[in-house]
């Protein structure tokens, strides 16, 4: 089975959306009747990696200074990998969320956390992970196979190997300790990847990814109960009848677990054969859905129209249809250009 990435990074982006085939799948089967959640209107905030963070708050990007500042900014959703709150085993940093909380808090902003374990276009031994954590062997490599760009390899961590997982998870409980009811969402990424099992050394099968997945959903919610935990989905491997993504889906309606997404398409094929239609269905069971407008999204054509899609076109559908509410973009955003009205 073969996972395409359709974007390339940009200075203020290190999560990569990936624009996958994973097969073409049955509707989304509905629910179980909950209560029904008001979706209200879209937060816009800003999307970006903890370095364009900082080079905007030090000054030296003013352009993206300001944008912070935007009365019709609310907040801010960093990218933080992490190897950049974890040095040794067990010994965690905190100082740089520390400085970005409380700029944003000073601001009356919103800072939403995405912890990184995945890194795309990167060899292995530059993956942004703790060092014990390569050193144990602990790193999977990664491959992207898309036909509209040349084949890139990056790297994971192992989260199905329990001995990583068991870290991750350490880290995420001592995050909790320090932020819980601080940050306003913490989120783990993309569930789409495809591991290069002819160099893989960590025993990766498409069940124990999903499984470990699955695991770290329930884990974030446990240790973060006050703030709003999230996990991104868009594809997984060999799930071509979905039964995996229901479960997840299942499992977050259950525990209440906010689900978003690296990128905002509307109406493209794979997307809607995918994540999207169970977006759609669980949205009114979901306590937040959340949404990611990267730089390769707007530039991506609407296929209603044949033209890069509109800012009221990413918004309408996000909102309408996958019941958004908070929405993050990435700082290339032709609207962030102007100044607010």
């Amino acid at each position: 089975m073969m996972m395409q990435r359709g974007a390339v990074g940009s200075v203020v982006l290190t999560a990569v959306a990936l624009t996958a085939i994973v097969g073409v799948a049955a509707a989304a089967p509905a629910p179980d009747k909950a209560a029904s959640v008001s979706h209200g209107e879209v937060t816009d905030n800003l999307y970006m990696s903890l370095g364009a963070f900082e080079d905007a708050t030090s000054g030296e990007d003013p352009k993206v200074k300001a944008m912070i500042d935007r009365a019709d900014i609310g907040g801010v959703q960093l990218v933080v990998p992490w190897k950049a709150l974890e040095g040794e085993k067990g010994e965690y940093k905190w100082s740089r969320l520390d400085n970005a909380l409380k700029y944003l808090q000073e601001r009356h902003k919103k800072l939403f956390v995405q912890v990184q374990d995945r890194f795309f276009d990167v060899a292995m031994k530059d993956a942004n992970l703790p060092q014990y954590v390569k050193d144990e062997g602990g790193v999977a490599p990664t491959v992207d196979e898309n036909p509209d760009n040349p084949t890139t390899h990056g790297a994971m961590a192992a989260q199905w190997d329990k001995k990583v997982r068991a870290d991750f998870q350490a880290m995420l409980k001592a995050m909790a300790g320090k932020f819980d009811g601080k940050l306003a969402g913490v989120n783990l990424p993309e569930t789409a990847v495809e591991v290069d099992i002819k160099t893989d050394q960590t025993k990766y099968t498409s069940k124990s990814y999903i499984d470990a997945e699955i695991d770290n959903m329930r884990y974030g919610k446990k240790v973060f109960t006050k703030t709003q935990f999230i996990q991104y989905i868009n594809f997984l491997p060999d799930d071509d009848d979905h039964k995996r993504m229901k479960e997840m889906f299942d499992l977050a309606r259950e525990i209440k677990i906010g689900i978003g997404g690296p990128d905002t398409l509307p109406d493209r094929k794979y997307q809607m054969e995918n994540s999207y239609k169970f977006l759609h269905e669980y949205k009114d069971a979901l306590p937040l859905v959340a949404m990611a407008v990267q730089e390769p999204d707007i530039n991506a054509k609407d296929p209603k129209t044949g033209k890069p899609y509109t800012r009221e076109r990413f918004t309408d559908f996000a909102h309408d249809y996958l019941g958004a509410r908070q929405m993050f973009w990435t700082a290339e955003a032709d609207w962030l250009q102007k100044p607010t009205a």
